[in-house]
This record gives C-alpha cells, sequence and structure tokens, in this order.
C-alpha cells in the first residue's frame, strides 16, 4: 500500500510541475497575442473614426488650393499633417509633393488648440513642378500618415 501511496504522489508531484512549466511556457505567448490584437484593434478604431471630404478645388498653371473638412470624430495633430502625402498634377503625371517644397496647409484652428478638429477647414496650397493648362483634368490626393485617403479630378482653370 505504500508502494502506492508513492507511486501516486510522484504523479501527483509530476502533474504539477508539468502544469507549471505549462503555464510558464503559455502565459507569456497569450500575454504577447493579447497585447498585438488590442494595439491593432486600437490602430482600426483610429482609422475607422478618422474622416475628412474635400469641399472645393482650384487649379491653374502651377498653382492649386484645395480645401478639406474633417467630417471624422478624430482631431488631428497639425504635426501630423504636415507629414501626410500630397499627389498634384495633370492625370497620369502627376507629382508626390514634400511639404514646404511643394505644398503648404492652413487651418483654420477655430478654438486655436493646434489640431485639425471635426468641422474645422484645413486649406492645402500646392505649387506643381510641371503647370496644367486650362481645361485639363487634374489630379489631387491627401494621404495622412495613418493611411486614410481622399482623391478627386477637377479641371483647371
Amino acid at each position: 500500500m505504500s508502494a502506492e501511496t508513492f507511486t501516486t504522489a510522484m504523479f501527483l508531484i509530476t502533474a504539477i510541475i508539468a502544469a507549471g512549466v505549462l503555464v510558464n511556457a503559455v502565459f507569456p505567448i497569450v500575454y504577447t497575442m493579447a497585447g498585438t490584437f488590442s494595439s491593432a484593434s486600437h490602430e482600426s478604431d483610429q482609422r475607422l473614426r478618422t474622416d475628412f471630404k474635400i469641399i472645393a478645388t482650384y487649379a491653374s498653371g502651377t498653382n492649386g488650393q484645395i480645401w478639406l473638412k474633417n467630417v471624422g470624430s478624430t482631431r488631428i495633430p497639425a504635426s501630423e499633417v504636415v507629414r501626410s502625402d500630397v499627389f498634384f498634377g495633370a492625370v497620369g503625371d502627376f507629382d508626390h509633393l514634400m511639404y514646404d517644397a511643394g505644398w503648404t496647409a492652413e487651418l483654420s484652428d477655430i478654438n486655436a488648440n493646434n489640431y485639425w478638429d471635426s468641422g474645422e477647414t484645413l486649406k492645402v496650397s500646392v505649387v506643381a513642378t510641371k503647370p496644367v493648362s486650362s481645361g485639363n483634368v487634374v489630379y489631387f490626393q491627401f494621404v495622412l500618415p495613418n493611411g486614410v485617403w481622399r482623391s478627386i479630378e477637377f479641371t483647371a482653370s
């Protein structure tokens, strides 16, 4: 009878040690996966709540002006706006423009908080490297750093 007790105790101790090893091996993986899912969920939520519309356009020669309205629920820092990508030019022959070298932004910052808040308008002024002739179709695309983008084609004046 003592041999059975000893064997049972050994199996029990082995099972407890195996369970501890399993928990120590699996728990960090589960914790890392939970952090990854949480991060991805937060990023998706930010992208879903970020939205803007192109409300007015003008282009003549190498100059263009485009007005954008923030219609999403996310406020976008001015520092993110200047990191955005702008594409401008004739359809099929447009350029990727850099901030301050090819385009600038003027924010109608109603509450002076240095954020592009919902309902506020952003005026993008563009100086292209190639002129667009009057009557030709112009392509414009604005891409925020989080990947949300809007584009439009319109006729130059």
